[in-house]
């Protein structure tokens, strides 16, 4: 499972600063897709050589399964001699030590030209300080940074993560598509203490006003809180019916808890409603649990796959057209983009600091098209990303 959203955003928010997300509103996404199913097969790896190694530091299973699959799935590519994966504490916050000393030692090793850590959790920054201090020569990505955007958009070679607010209003559309009435959000006062969160929700709100949806805040149960998530996915697992009683079956559900995300798509499939993307859009952030689907070992990472088994079993319930999401992890995405990216940048046959090209390579691993925004369109290298909707 990803990282939960309230990971990713906590240590983030208070360096977020207004600047950047007025700037991923105003230049967003203009484009809606309707993704495909990527044509080919995520797991089917072709193997590339290269004479150098790249470095990258990921969360483990159980704090960032999406990101260590990719790891996984670079060392498969490139080479297990030639990829360096180490993974960061999942009690970061509390260990930013061992975060930067990590991400360092990563290019202690000479062969090393390129270091991608994905996510880029609290510590990055001053550990890409030291490695700029004894390697200036390797080329340095972040994936979904934590850390001030300014200074990760003045610092990093390359940064990529989603484009959260547009997604305040990219969800909001895909509701609309689906014939959604009305649109329930789940929260609770801890997410949205956060500004990020809270603006989020705010634009939806706004969204639904303008295509004449009613939109509805739900506070649920913290899953910090006494009870835990239990008591917080029990609360959804009850809650749902009683929207979708109150306000009909053309009503949509989001969640800005990860762990909700079961309990929600589960409920949906069963009593009827719409989920037209979760808190961390991915075709297997939530739905194979969901949908009892088990994905065998061989087909981990095979998004064709695990699209194709999410629609047969939403099918046989009946619920075609109710649940959508994006067709690939945005993480993993970016990962296996990047580290191609790099690799050619490396050996002079891109230019990473070009945005078309950039574009290219995201587009070329997802299988269907992204949109993609800079942070600030006169300096930087920082970019804000949203990927095409698939509909099951």
């Amino acid at each position: 499972m990803m990282l939960s959203l309230r990971h990713r955003l906590a240590a983030s928010t208070a360096a977020i600063g207004a600047s950047l997300f007025a700037i991923a509103l105003v230049t967003g996404c203009q484009v809606k897709h309707e993704a495909k199913a990527p044509a080919t097969k995520q797991a089917a790896v072709d193997t590339r050589q290269i004479d150098f190694k790249i470095g990258i530091m990921t969360g483990t299973v159980s704090q960032g399964e999406d990101e260590f699959r990719a790891a996984q799935m670079l060392t498969a590519r490139f080479g297990e001699e030639h990829i360096r994966h180490v993974t960061y504490p999942d009690n970061f916050m509390n260990e930013q030590e061992t975060v930067i000393a990590q991400l360092v030692g990563l290019a202690d090793d000479p062969d090393v030209k390129v270091i991608i850590a994905g996510q880029a959790i609290p510590g990055s920054l001053p550990a890409l300080r030291k490695i700029r201090e004894k390697r200036p020569d390797i080329l340095v990505a972040f994936i979904e940074p934590h850390e001030d955007p300014a200074m990760v958009n003045a610092a990093a070679d390359l940064s990529i993560q989603p484009d959260q607010l547009a997604r305040g209003r990219t969800i909001i559309e895909t509701a609309k598509t689906m014939g959604v009435t009305d649109f329930v959000h789940y929260s609770f006062p801890r997410h949205m203490s956060q500004e990020l969160l809270a603006r989020r929700r705010d634009i939806m709100k706004e969204t639904c006003e303008a295509n004449g949806m009613k939109f509805h805040f739900v506070t649920a149960p913290d899953p910090m809180a006494e009870g835990g998530l239990a008591a917080s996915q029990q609360f959804i697992s009850e809650d749902v019916p009683r929207q979708l009683k109150q306000f009909g079956e053309k009503t949509a559900y989001f969640s800005t808890n990860c762990g909700m995300q079961d309990p929600l798509i589960r409920t949906v499939l069963n009593e009827g409603g719409y989920v037209p993307e979760q808190c961390c859009p991915s075709p297997t952030h939530g739905y194979p649990t969901a949908l009892g689907i088990g994905i065998p070992p061989e087909k981990a990472g095979d998004f064709a796959f695990i699209n194709a088994e999410n629609k047969r079993v939403i099918a046989e319930h009946g619920k075609t057209g109710h649940f959508a999401t994006w067709p690939v992890p945005e993480v993993i995405l970016s990962i296996r983009a990047v580290a191609d990216l790099l690799a050619d940048a490396v050996e002079k046959k891109a230019d990473y600091k070009d945005t078309a090209t950039v574009k290219r390579y995201l587009e070329e691993k997802a299988g269907v098209p992204v949109t993609l925004s800079k942070y600030d369109a006169n300096k930087g290298n920082s970019y804000l990303l949203l990927v095409g909707t698939i509909y099951y």
